[in-house]
């Protein structure tokens, strides 16, 4: 590791940064991150049925460990419920994880169910400063009207919602950009980052960026020679996506990943936007939106 370590930490280092801001890293309940690599070991069916071997399976402090080797200043602990009575649970083991390890934003999630408003309040009240919301696993409508209040709550707040709502790698009954549209329309200023530059619906979420101005997407794992095989970015959208460079957010999916960290820079790099591009969408734009 020790390798890669110093190649990431070349490629900011080359761009004059301080080190990077990753938005989409996995951290939850050693019990719950050991049944979704199980998922992932057995190609679940929102595997999209891809070999998709954890190249981080380590236990959490070697992970933790790892990414401030890398020099990532700033990281979140995205996990999420795939059914009722698991948010509040994940939240408060997510507020703990986040008091032990300062480098870690606060994480929250929420699910549509009864009392989602109390417990997203309480989140917010104790601090959380990004919400993970995965509409592919939790197998729900992110317009369903059980979370109206706490769509309403957290625009109030300015909180970010990190939301894979794109219909990759499997498609589920509520991805796509309609869902999310809906939810767009009744609350403009709701700050989403959509996971996965949306894949592989990307010309469609860009243009819900292009037309919310607190719309952001992450890069998690979108560019990739893995990803590219099966989802590629359509090179007529480049420019698009150089336009929208104070609104596109580093995010790799640590450590659930079939590759090495560095890749995804690399992909990045590849992409040719430039230096400027690069330098805010690997730090300046996440740290301007956490104030970090």
């Amino acid at each position: 590791m020790g390798e890669e370590a110093g190649e990431v930490r070349r490629f900011w280092g080359r761009l004059g940064l301080p080190g990077l801001v990753d938005v989409h890293t996995h951290f939850m309940p050693e019990r719950v991150l050991r049944k979704v690599w199980d998922y992932f070991d057995a190609l679940g069916p929102m595997t999209g049925g891809l070999e998709w071997p954890i190249t981080y399976r380590k236990e959490e402090a070697e992970r933790t460990a790892l990414l401030r080797v890398f020099g990532v200043r700033a990281f979140t602990a995205m996990l999420y419920p795939h059914k009722p009575g698991m948010a509040r649970w994940l939240n408060g083991w997510a507020a703990d994880f986040a008091s032990r390890t300062p480098d870690c934003l606060h994480t929250a999630t929420l699910y549509p169910e009864p009392g989602v408003e109390a417990y997203v309040r309480e989140a917010v009240e104790a601090g959380a400063r990004v919400f993970k919301a995965h509409v592919q696993v939790g197998a729900y409508d992110p317009a369903d009207e059980l979370l109206e209040q706490a769509w309403g709550l957290l625009a109030e707040a300015g909180i970010p919602v990190v939301i894979h709502c794109g219909s990759g790698p499997a498609p589920g009954k509520h991805t796509g950009p309609e869902p999310i549209a809906q939810v767009l329309a009744r609350h403009p200023r709701l700050r989403l980052v959509v996971a996965h530059m949306g894949m592989p619906e990307y010309e469609e979420f860009l243009g819900l960026a292009e037309r919310y101005g607190e719309v952001r997407l992450d890069t998690t794992m979108a560019f990739t020679d893995f990803t590219e095989e099966f989802m590629p970015f359509p090179s007529r959208a480049l420019p698009r996506l150089a336009g929208l460079g104070d609104r596109i957010l580093l995010g790799s999916d640590f450590p659930n990943i079939p590759y090495p960290y560095v890749h995804q820079l690399h992909a990045l790099d590849r992409l040719g936007l430039g230096e400027e591009w690069l330098r805010a969408v690997c730090h300046d734009n996440a740290a301007g939106l956490f104030g970090l």
